[in-house]
């Protein structure tokens, strides 16, 4: 692999916590490096659900070097146990952050990375290959262009890959021609999307905890208008991984969602409607039907307005010319499918992992952040500041501190789970509907200890 240079600086793709997390650790290690964004800003996809308050507290979600970097500027960091929305990890953490000298001079915003491959190399020519520096060839506001780089680490995402409706992960038919009426992830139901679905009949599909959240937001919003009309859809035979472990989860705020939504399931105030898988939906005399696979099972009909909160997936054609292994289920990188399959596995945590386990067979390629767990839907963003620090210690050529990983994150109290193909993530509602949070508890656990043969079974 070529050594990091002015000419050849290893490039950051994404400026979301951890993509900025990745050039702090660079800095720290007098690398040279640059940042490239396809957005106007950073952490474009946290701006897409800003007034969303996560269930993890400050703790989990600062960087280390990140947080070196700001106190050296005398920026205080909030209190470690205070839960932030969306919104303040940007205006308080990340855009400080971003706004640093050293880290402003090495961000490039409008600038997508269309695809990489090695300097007058393909992907089947072998020879020569790792001493090319890889081409990345980017889209600017201005043209086309190329960047060269030593290393590259991917920290692009998948919260703007969203997954469709469609049972058969394809888009259902009918998706597209009702998409005014659709929205993925988790829409500002009550603020700006509000007219949308204030006295609606609203569907919503999924069985995470993004869905679980659009479900106590949509809630809420029916105590102001009464005439909302909610019900859920979800593929499994229960909903598990939404009602969680309650007070046995590591993180009281996610186990609070779980509490609030078996309430609102029990007072009749959401339906439910399990073990659907949806085939195609239509609309008749202005309102939405949605069919299922199964013949035998009704249609939900006389639906206004859909969101689809089934998890997310990488978008991986930029990678196409370069040698990469991913898992075949998950298109997560290959060592971590086997300890955070969703089919057999929810206790939200991970065996520690480092650079060894997000290399792929391209010398210099790091797959980091969610987008390395693929479509699986429990990553933290603690993790992914582990996983920037073991890559950029490789990097700077430091294996001790790269092989010395430490990952304790805190368990769901739900580890074996019916689960049945629905994702989710790591957003709960937002700041009004946390007030239903148990009492503060600290306790975090390692589910998956370090094994050097990880199968697909579920840890306890």
């Amino acid at each position: 692999m070529i050594q990091p240079s002015a000419s050849h600086p290893v490039a950051v793709i994404g400026a979301g916590p951890v993509g900025l997390a990745a050039l702090a650790h660079l800095i720290e290690h007098g690398l040279p490096a640059i940042l490239l964004e396809a957005g106007p800003g950073i952490a474009r996809s946290y701006e897409d659900f800003r007034h969303v308050r996560l269930f993890s507290p400050w703790r989990f979600n600062l960087d280390a070097a990140a947080t070196r970097l700001l106190q050296g500027r005398g920026w205080q960091a909030p209190d470690g146990e205070g839960l932030p929305s969306a919104g303040e990890v940007i205006d308080d953490y990340l855009a400080p952050l971003a706004a640093l000298p050293d880290m402003a001079a090495r961000i490039r915003f409008r600038t997508r990375v269309a695809a990489i491959s090695r300097r007058g190399t393909d992907r089947v020519k072998s020879a020569g290959r790792d001493d090319a520096p890889f081409v990345l060839h980017v889209r600017t506001d201005v043209g086309t262009g190329i960047i060269q780089a030593s290393a590259v680490i991917d920290a692009s995402g998948t919260w703007t890959q969203p997954n469709p409706l469609g049972a058969d992960g394809l888009p259902a038919p009918g998706e597209a021609e009702l998409a005014a009426h659709i929205r993925y992830g988790m829409p500002d139901i009550l603020g700006a999307d509000r007219h949308r679905y204030a006295g609606r009949s609203v569907l919503v599909v999924g069985g995470g905890h993004s869905a679980a959240g659009n479900l106590l937001t949509l809630a809420e919003l029916a105590r102001h208008a009464p005439t909302t009309r909610i019900a859920w859809a979800i593929r499994g035979t229960a909903p598990a991984r939404a009602l969680g472990g309650g007070a046995a989860d590591g993180l009281p705020a996610r186990g609070a969602i779980g509490a609030a939504l078996r309430e609102l399931l029990d007072a009749g105030r959401i339906r439910l409607v399990a073990d659907f898988r949806i085939s195609a939906l239509d609309r008749d005399d202005g309102q939405i039907t949605i069919h299922p696979e199964d013949p035998l099972t009704p249609s939900i009909t006389a639906i206004d307005e859909i969101i689809c909160a089934t998890g997310a997936r990488p978008d991986l054609t930029m990678l196409r010319e370069l040698r990469t292994t991913f898992d075949p289920t998950l298109e997560s990188s290959a060592a971590l499918g086997p300890l955070i399959d969703p089919n057999v596995h929810s206790c939200g945590t991970v065996r520690p992992h480092g650079h060894r386990e997000l290399a792929h067979p391209e010398p210099g390629l790091f797959i980091v952040g969610a987008k390395s767990y693929g479509r699986a839907p429990t990553f933290l963003m603690a993790t992914g500041y582990e996983q920037v620090r073991s890559v950029v210690a490789a990097l700077a050529g430091d294996l001790d501190a790269a092989d010395a990983v430490r990952l304790i994150l805190p368990e769901t109290g739900v580890c074996s789970t019916d689960t049945d193909g629905d994702s989710g993530d790591n957003c709960c509602p937002p700041v009004a509907l946390q007030a239903k949070a148990p009492e503060r508890n600290t306790g975090a656990a390692r589910c998956c200890e370090p094994s050097s043969t990880p199968t697909r079974a579920c840890c306890r």
